[in-house]
């Protein structure tokens, strides 16, 4: 789960920036967010956003409004109270452990893709973390240099010529397409195999899985149908769709 959920916060900070700059000429919003609104693409005149490889729209739309309703209702709450509760220190301390734990998904997915510069760089990064970072609860690595890296097996396949597919709205975890899908299956096995290896009790399992979604949504600002944008869903496709051929050419 953990490397499964882990793509959520660059992709939906970089949506939350982009939106709310493409909003911030609005200051009412053109509809009240908890009814929001159900634009038809015919009325965007840019062809270059509206039209995106998505067949399956009808049931994106309704997954996009799904996973407005079950943020706004479930998982908000859950994060608003963890913040509430744990001192920033703590939370600051969480989420660089759990981006250190990642740092090994994106280890081995740079090797696949012989990227032999963000392997080293994302090595040194775990390294350090790990032990001058006592366990990863501390992040010296960035102030030493070494910037973090981003790399899933669904950017692999496309490393080595595997199309995108449609465009799909995931439960919970958002944008994606049938490349991202089939890339989030590999890294998750691959997680669940080093979870078994460790032995790890089940209930403290358990726990860890849960604290780490609360700290992904935690770490990304996204919130859906408030940033003005009268054609969110779209613009949301479409930024998806730049992030990735803007990875294509990393």
């Amino acid at each position: 789960m953990i490397t499964t959920l882990r793509w959520v916060c660059p992709v939906l900070t970089a949506l939350f920036l982009a939106l709310n700059l493409s909003g911030c000429a609005s200051t009412n919003p053109a509809y009240p967010p908890e009814e929001p609104a159900m634009h038809s693409v015919r009325e965007i005149d840019d062809e270059y956003i509206a039209h995106v490889n998505d067949p399956w729209e009808g049931f994106n739309r309704s997954m996009y409004k799904f996973n407005y309703t079950f943020d706004k209702y479930v998982f908000l709450p859950v994060v608003n109270t963890y913040e509430f509760l744990a001192p920033t220190f703590v939370q600051t301390g969480v989420s660089n452990f759990f981006n250190n734990i990642g740092e090994i998904c994106t280890l081995y997915n740079s090797l696949f893709q012989l990227k032999g510069g963000k392997a080293l760089t994302t090595t040194g990064r775990f390294l350090t973390n790990s032990t001058l970072g006592i366990a990863g609860l501390f992040d010296p690595a960035t102030r030493l240099g070494l910037a973090r890296q981003n790399e899933d097996f669904g950017q692999t396949l496309g490393r080595w010529g595997v199309g995108t597919g449609p465009y799909v709205v995931m439960p919970v975890l958002g944008p994606a397409t049938v490349r991202d899908v089939s890339g989030y299956a590999v890294d998750t096995g691959v997680h669940a195999a080093l979870v078994n290896e460790a032995d790890l009790d089940e209930d403290l399992q358990n726990g860890i899985t849960a604290l780490n979604t609360i700290d992904i949504r935690h770490q990304q600002p996204f919130r859906y149908y408030e940033s003005g944008y009268p054609f969110e869903y779209y613009m949301v496709r479409f930024l998806y769709r730049e992030k990735q051929e803007l990875e294509a050419l990393r």
